[in-house]
Parts: structure tokens; C-alpha cells; sequence
């Protein structure tokens, strides 16, 4: 499948005023929202801290993550932490927003659509055993290191269950 590319707005969310509409790569093999240095400067995030990148050449390097932005895309929007790359990079859309917006990419059409199954807002999927309304809850446990055997905590909150794991 050739290059997909969206227009996307990217908004500070600390000083709304600054936005930019840029055209960005959707990248599947991408995990998070990559912006060059300039873009970042332009909209003048915030350093966050800094984390190790493996490129698909599986070189790795440290670069900075910067936040946060707002994400508009396709008509949905999300709050997004970016990875600043140099100058001249090209913009990218990973996984992390796609899945968070629940959007998917047409492969016949080579465009990025919401997913058809929630045509009108984002699902969220929460994975649970029963319905946060029943009587039941689903267990949470907590393996301790060095430990071999799982511990939890039980204690009740009116009809909800809240396992915490020591």
C-alpha cells in the first residue's frame, strides 16, 4: 500500500492560539504523533522527558517527547504527547492516535475513515469479565517480584468490588 496522508490540526492545549494544519503521514508501523522541531517550536510545547526511539532500521537514539496537543483528525480530536525529530521530518500519525480515535485505514481507498463499527464517536474498548453494573467485578491481581504466589486486597464500595495488589 503507497503513502497515506491526512491533513491534521495540532493545537496546544496550554495556549489554544497556537495551532498549525499540517499534512502528516499515517504511519500503522509508527506508535505516536511525530512532529519536526520547528512545528514543536511554532506551537511552543513543553518538554516532558525524554525516551529511546527504535527506528525501522532498528537504530535507536534518545529523543525528547513534548505535550500536549490537542489531535484533530477526520473530524475527531484527542490529547496527544508528540516526538520531536529535526527539522525537515516529515510528519507522522502512529497506532496510539488511530486507535485512540478510533479511526482505521482504508486500504482501497488509501484513506484514513472512522471505523464503521462507531461510525459516530469513538469506542473505547474496556475488556472486562462482567458489566461494571452487576453485581460482580472482575479481578485485578498484582504479581509481587521474587514472590510465588499472587496476592490482592479485597474491599468493597457499595455493590463495586476494588481489588488493590500489594
Amino acid at each position: 500500500m503507497g503513502k497515506v496522508i491526512e491533513y491534521i490540526k495540532v493545537i496546544n492545549i496550554f495556549e489554544p492560539e497556537k495551532e498549525i494544519e499540517i499534512e502528516a503521514i499515517i504511519d500503522t508501523g509508527a506508535t505516536m504523533l511525530v512532529l519536526p522541531q520547528n512545528v514543536v517550536d511554532k506551537l511552543n510545547l513543553r518538554k516532558m522527558r525524554e525516551v529511546k526511539v527504535r527506528y525501522a532500521n532498528n537504530k535507536t537514539e534518545i529523543k525528547s517527547i513534548y505535550g500536549i496537543v490537542t489531535v484533530e483528525v477526520c473530524g475527531r480530536a484527542g490529547e496527544f504527547n508528540v516526538l520531536a525529530e529535526p527539522e525537515g521530518a516529515q510528519p507522522l500519525v502512529g497506532q496510539i492516535i488511530l486507535e485512540q480515535l478510533d479511526l482505521i485505514v482504508d486500504p482501497s481507498t488509501r484513506k484514513v475513515m472512522p471505523n464503521p463499527r462507531s461510525p459516530e464517536m469513538p469506542m473505547v474498548e474496556v475488556l472486562m469479565t462482567t458489566s461494571p453494573n452487576s453485581e460482580h467485578a472482575a479481578t485485578l491481581r498484582y504479581a509481587k517480584i521474587r514472590q510465588s504466589r499472587t496476592s490482592y486486597v479485597r474491599r468493597t464500595l457499595g455493590k463495586m468490588a476494588v481489588f488493590t495488589g500489594g
